[in-house]
This record gives C-alpha cells, structure tokens and sequence, in this order.
C-alpha cells in the first residue's frame, strides 16, 4: 500500500522495543505503517504522498494526560485570563488590569487556577488591595489552587454578599472587623464554597462554547497533547454538559481524542445517577476521539478527599463505605471500569475495604479501574491495588503544592511523594497527566520536568536523585503508561506499526536539553492520526486555520494571554523573606523548604 504521509529526516522516539529510534515513518489510515531509514520509507511514497521534512528534529509519541478536565475547560477556556507559567506578580497585575479594561459587562475577569505565588519571581501572593486597583470597575475572580479565591469589590457587589450573607456551604467569607465581605473565600473544609461561586458567573453562548473548546484542543495540540481521559468534573452533568463536544465530535473537528468518565453530581443521588446511566452508555461507547471510559472521578461525594496541603487532612464520615459500596457494586457487575480520587493513604485504603468486598462477588481484576492521585500511598496499599489489579494515575499536584505539603508534614515527609520508583519497581500500571485547569497547569512539560528533576515551580527540590525518573521513563507515563488508563495500549502511546500516527515534532530536542530547558519545549509539528493538527516554526505553512476567538474581547484573542506563558520557563530562587497571603498569613519561603 502506497502511504499517504512520509515523514522522513527526523530523529523518531518510537518507544517500540523492538526499533526504539529511526529517522522515518510512513503513514496510511491514521496509523504508522513502516518505520525505518529514511532511504527506506521514501522507498514506499508515490506520487500523492505528502512528504514531510522533520529538519532533524526530535519527534515523539503523541502525548496522553491520563487526569484532565478538558471538557469543561473548554467550555470556560475563552473567558479565563491564564497565569500559568506567568513569571512575575507585576506581569500578572498588567495583564489582569488589561484584561478588565476590555471586558465588557456583564462578563467576568476570571484567573481559574493553574499558578501559585512560588512561581512568581516577587515571590508572594497578590493582595487584595492591588486586584482592586487593577479592576476597579470590572468584576475578578482569582482562584488560587483549591484553597481559596479572591474577588475585588465588583464581584461582591454582583454576587449580592453583604455583611448579612452567610457562609455557604463546604467553606467561608472573609470579614472585616464590621463583618463585611472582604473579598477572601477560604476552602474551609472543602472546595464547594470555590465551585458554587465560579458557577455563578455568566457562561459563554453555545457559538461561543464550540469555539471556545476547539481553541483550548488547539493549546494543548501546541504542546504536543494528542489524547486526554478526561475526569469529569462538579457541574458537568451528563448528557447535558457533553453536547458541545459531541457536536465537534460530529462535525469532524476533534484534534484530541477524548475517553471521558461520568463524575456524579449530587450527594445523596450517586446511586441513581449511575443506574441511569448504565442503561444509556457503555465504556467504549463512541468514536476514536470520543469516547466513555467509565465512572468517576467522583464516586460518591461522601469519598470526596481534598487534595488541598494548607487544610489538615480530611476525615471521611462513617457513611462512606456503605454508599461506595453500593456503586461499586453496581459498576462491578456491570464490568464498568472506574477511577477515584484520593490524595491520602489513609483514604486509600478505607477505599480498597470496600474493593476487597465487592471484587469477592464481582471480580474487578480485569476491569482497568484506577486511583486517581495517591501522593501519601503506602507500599502495603500499593500491594493491594496491585492485587486487585488496579492502576495509578499520578499528576505534578506536588510542583504547585509541594512548600505546602513539606509545611504541614516535614522535609522527609515529601520526599517520594507520590512514590514513582516504588509504583514502577511493582510493576504497577502508572500513568501521567496534569489534573488541569484548576489545581494545577494543563502543561504537560511542567509535569514531565517535575518527573526529571522532582522541582516545583518554585525551585524547591522534593526528591533524592536516586527516585527521579529518567527523561525516557517520564515520557513512557506520558504516552504508553496512559494508553492503559482507556484501554488503549494496543493502539496508543507507541510509534510502533499499526499504533495511531499520534505524534508531536519537537521544538528542541528533549533528551539533549537542560533539565530546566524541558519546561520550555513546544511542538512545532502535532499530528493526529496522520493529519496535522497544529504547526508553527517551519511548520506553520501546514497549520490548519482556526476561526477566530470569540468573543472578540477574550484573553485568547491576544498573543501575550493565549494560554501558557512559556516565556520564561526556568523557575525562580526566592530569598529567605516571608511571604503574606492575601488572608494575612505569614509563610516564610527559601531553602527552607529545599534540601
């Protein structure tokens, strides 16, 4: 068969044991079909081949976020002011002033999670003070992890709060000494309060939806992100919520390919929403880039385990095995697969009890079901993960939380945290991903730097060398390790015969840069099933075209605020002063939280 794309003069990471690296690939119906020299494959080209010159440049496996919520980042991602990767406070005020001068009313300026104060050379927090001279007029949300929010005066006054509003359920209302709003939302003791408010500001229109959405496919295509096992999310309700990503479904004009988990919406109703909806879908049920993957990462509300360092760890109630149970149990015998979410090894293993249970009626053993997080797991609920034949998804929560983490628990508490070598040497299946938008960056780079060299974004450094991961082992997880997670290894995460031509050609070469440099690569060349998705540099020529953002005033309608500021990638070295957050602490920062 005469192939339809050659890509010939590269250096070509396959991650195929058998020819680990060539300089050509020939494609035909989405998927790599002869790899070799490149004397070789352009052997095989005929006269309407599309011959593709790599300059030399290194290409790898597309890359596979095992943990992101792309579905409903995409229906927000034209309205969202980005300050991920922003390198300096006074840079991010700019932008967030900027960015309230042309939004028009009734509309919002909202920074939706993806930065902390570390990553900023100032080194600190933003105050209240200044949000409220950049945007006097325009109403702001600043979301900082999942701990706490800032609104300047505008929001308060569109929201209604006074000094005779209660606290909301799940968190709390900052108050001034005469009991008025100040403007400081705490997550105290859990992230509801954070939700509920985010939710109460305008939406975009459905035009503006579907655009929204392809432009934030595009920004992940840009970094070299070919598939994503999205982890459904609070207010995403199914089918509701999915119409937009059906319809580009439809359309043709998916550049990811998406298995997404049905994540339960309501206390006390978890039960009946996954009854009704085993008797609407099915895993696997969908296109090659749309599909279900299976429950969760929300189970049963009363599981919920918050992921957030500041607050003390979270006791789950009594209530919980028997409501777990119950849908386990459901999913179990319907041989759904699921995945869950749990931060602490304590909660770990009150969910591996319920497992244990229904896997002696039910075996799960074969289903794919998975932890989602797992950064305090020990060995001894490794083993029974393992035995139940589960797999882990892992994230670099720890690159944006880990000063928080060694605060709470202490330097060596940190260390190993999620244990990657321990996981890898058991022969778990472990995948790698961002658990973007909100809690952390959808940058995959960042993630794949933290694996190399165990840094957060501020610089402090959390594990002893000997429990990094080699570049090659981090890009494994990346690619075929999150293949497993949507039952897709055959197929996916290889640049093998007959896997998808799911490839990124890289900006520099990631085996040969700086270890700080990682976090700077792009994809200049994204390919998705043999077809180009996203092209710049040289490449640029081939890039299809998009329409532009709309609305006109949006963040993503401007160069500077598109999404990612991957400007400035090394990470900052703060000195030894003490840092005031917005609420009035005092954390102090510097090689006191390194070692």
């Amino acid at each position: 068969m005469t192939p339809e794309v050659v890509l010939y003069r590269g250096k070509i990471t396959t991650l195929d044991p058998t020819r680990p690296e060539v300089t050509a690939a020939a494609i035909s119906g989405g998927r790599i079909v002869a790899t070799g020299t490149d004397d070789e494959i352009l052997a095989l080209a005929g006269e309407a081949t599309q011959r593709i010159d790599l300059n030399h440049r290194r290409v790898i496996p597309g890359l596979n976020d095992s943990h992101l919520h792309v579905i409903r980042a995409g229906l927000y991602f034209n309205l969202e002011l980005r300050w991920d990767g922003v390198p300096s406070l006074s840079q991010a005020l700019a932008q967030l002033k900027a960015q309230a001068e042309r939004t028009p009313p009734p509309q919002w300026v909202r920074v939706i999670g993806g930065w902390n104060e570390f990553q900023f050379a100032e080194g600190r927090m933003p105050t209240l003070e200044e949000i409220n001279k950049a945007a006097p007029d325009t109403p702001v949300f600043v979301l900082h992890l999942y701990d706490s929010a800032m609104l300047n005066r505008a929001a308060i006054r569109a929201l209604g709060f006074d000094r005779n509003t209660p606290n909301p359920p799940g968190g709390m209302i900052a108050r001034d000494a005469s009991g008025n709003p100040t403007g400081l939302l705490i997550a105290e003791p859990n992230a509801l309060i954070l939700y509920s408010t985010i939710a109460m500001a305008p939406k975009l229109s459905r035009e503006d939806q579907l655009n929204s959405t392809r432009h934030y496919m595009r920004e992940l295509n840009r970094f070299g992100v070919t598939s994503v096992a999205d982890a459904g999310g609070g207010w995403q309700n199914y089918p509701d919520d999915y119409a937009v990503i059906r319809q580009l479904d439809e359309a043709g004009q998916m550049t990811l390919r998406v298995a997404y988990s049905l994540f339960a919406q309501k206390g006390g109703e978890e039960l009946a929403d996954y009854t009704r909806w085993l008797g609407m879908t099915r895993p696997g049920e969908g296109s090659e880039t749309l599909r279900v993957n299976g429950a969760g990462e929300n189970l049963v509300w009363s599981a919920a385990d918050f992921e957030n360092f500041l607050q003390p760890r979270p006791d789950l109630k009594p209530v919980m095995e028997s409501e777990l149970e119950a849908v386990v149990g459901k999913l179990a015998a319907a041989k759904w697969p699921w995945r869950i979410h749990a931060t602490y090894d304590e909660t770990i293993g009150r969910f591996l009890d319920v497992f244990e249970r229904v896997h002696r009626d039910s075996p799960i053993d074969q289903l794919g079901w998975f932890i989602d997080h797992a950064e305090t797991v020990s060995e001894r609920n490794l083993e029974r993960i393992a035995a139940l034949g589960g797999g882990i998804a892992i994230q670099h929560r720890m690159a944006y939380q880990g000063e928080y983490f060694i605060r709470r628990y202490g330097v060596e508490a940190a260390k190993r945290r999620p244990p990657l070598r321990k996981m890898l040497a058991m022969g778990l299946p472990v995948g790698a991903g961002t658990d973007g938008t909100r809690v952390a960056s959808y940058h995959p780079w960042t993630c794949l730097w933290w694996l190399v060299t165990s840094k957060t974004v501020g610089g402090t450094v959390l594990h002893d060398e000997a429990d990094r991961l080699s570049r090659e082992e981090a890009l494994r997880l990346y690619t075929a390790g999150s293949a497993w997670f949507s039952r897709e290894a055959d197929v996916k995460g290889t640049l093998a015969v007959g896997s998808y031509a799911d490839l990124a050609v890289l900006s520099d070469d990631y085996f040969r840069v700086e270890p700080d440099e990682i976090r700077g690569l792009e994809s200049v060349l994204t390919l998705l099933g043999g077809k180009v998705v996203y092209g710049s540099a040289e490449f640029t020529s081939l890039c299809p075209e998009l329409p532009p953002v709309s609305p006109d005033w949006s963040p993503v309608a401007r160069p500077e605020t598109r999404g990612y500021d991957n400007s400035a990638p090394a990470p900052p070295q703060h000195a030894h002063t003490p840092i005031m957050a917005a609420d009035g602490r005092v954390w102090e920062t510097g090689c006191g939280c390194s070692y």
